[in-house]
């Protein structure tokens, strides 16, 4: 596999395919950042859809890093708003969720920076004064548009802070100078405006190697479904995209997400109670998960027919989706299979979190969501 099939693999967009060709052909080199709110536990799509990408952009030598937003998280009120507590227990419990997610899919831990915004802002001029030129080239009326990357609704009554938000997540990126950024694509128009003021930047553009100024690429991973049954079902194409935004895997509907050091008996339970039509592939969060996660992880997945007592072997999706429109597997069996490719996905991270000193972490970090 080249290294423009590994970047772009099971991605929903790249912004563009053009320009990441382009940086490929001139081996230029390319600088990946991620960031995440500390805004709560750690599921599969933060953890390991995250960690799966990771490890195809190093296996292209890709440099890549995860930026904790803790002043991000304050702004959007999360966790209390108790900045103090966002920093320590927080950025630890993070740290500790992202290594052992990267080390359960085979990525390298080692070779991935972590870098928090109060570290990055402290004492950084330059870093404010690019705050204030992604603003200056951004409408008020779009930056009211963007809050909804912070799960706000646009006409939402929300405090001034909130239209900082997206120009900070913009100027994080020129800041950090990274080429390539990450995320899932309900951060697309943060992603958008950062590409659109690019040109225009003076303190801190992008630059590619012969000194001109770029944009920045962005990839936009899949927002895996949570396993509630949507509101309004059939799903009418038309409102596909929509409808995976809704229901995405969050943390805030914790029955229908699973969570990194879930136990399997949770697991077990969460999955059998999974909304998961029979014959309907077109929305169906366990099919969403085999395509994602499990056919990314281990290349295929093992499906026992217990009626006619056979198994199925299946390695490519469409086959799956083939099988499942026809009725040949049964939304139970598959249910089963998904359980058990997962329980063996999360065991690493199991056994991570059983150890004494990432438990006390975790266990911290319970205690300081619950007050």
């Amino acid at each position: 596999m080249d290294k423009f099939e590994l970047i772009s693999r099971n991605l929903e967009e790249i912004l563009t395919e053009d320009d990441l060709r382009q940086v490929l052909v001139k081996k230029e080199r390319l600088e990946h950042y991620i960031g995440f709110e500390i805004s709560g536990s750690i599921h599969l799509g933060t953890g390991l859809v995250t960690a799966l990408k990771i490890r195809d952009l190093q296996n292209a030598g890709v440099a890549c890093r995860i930026f904790l937003a803790d002043w991000h998280t304050w702004i959007n009120d999360k966790l209390g708003g108790n900045f103090d507590a966002i920093k320590t227990i927080g950025v630890d419990y993070f740290k500790e969720g992202f290594k052992a997610s990267l080390e359960a899919v085979g990525a390298d831990f080692s070779k991935v920076e972590f870098i928090l915004g109060s570290d990055l802002y402290d004492g950084a001029n330059d870093y404010w004064l690019t705050v204030i030129e992604v603003a200056k080239n951004t409408t008020l009326a779009r930056a009211r548009r963007s809050v909804d990357i912070l799960g706000r609704q646009a006409g939402e009554e929300i405090d001034f802070a909130k239209l900082i938000y997206p120009m900070m997540q913009v100027a994080d990126i020129f800041y950090l100078g990274v080429n390539l950024v990450q995320a899932g694509l309900d951060q697309r128009k943060a992603h958008v405006i950062a590409r659109d003021v690019a040109l225009a930047l003076k303190f801190k553009p992008l630059r590619s190697a012969n000194q001109a100024k770029t944009k920045p690429i962005a990839l936009h991973q899949h927002l895996i479904l949570g396993l509630q049954k949507p509101s309004l079902w059939p799903v009418p194409p038309e409102k596909l995209r929509e409808a995976r935004t809704e229901f995405k895997m969050s943390k805030s509907k914790p029955d229908s997400a699973i969570f990194i050091h879930d136990s399997n008996k949770l697991i077990e339970a969460k999955i059998l109670k999974a909304f998961c039509p029979p014959t309907e592939t077109f929305y169906n969060p366990i099919i969403d998960w085999v395509e994602f996660l499990i056919l990314s992880r281990f290349g295929s997945i093992e499906i026992k027919n217990q009626v006619g007592k056979k198994k199925y072997r299946i390695d490519q999706i469409n086959e799956l989706k083939k099988d499942y429109n026809q009725g040949r597997i049964h939304p139970l069996d598959l249910k089963e299979a998904v359980i058990f490719s997962l329980e063996k996905m999360l065991e690493p991270i199991q056994i991570y979190f059983n150890q004494a000193a990432p438990k006390k972490i975790l266990a911290d970090f319970e205690q300081f969501k619950t007050k």
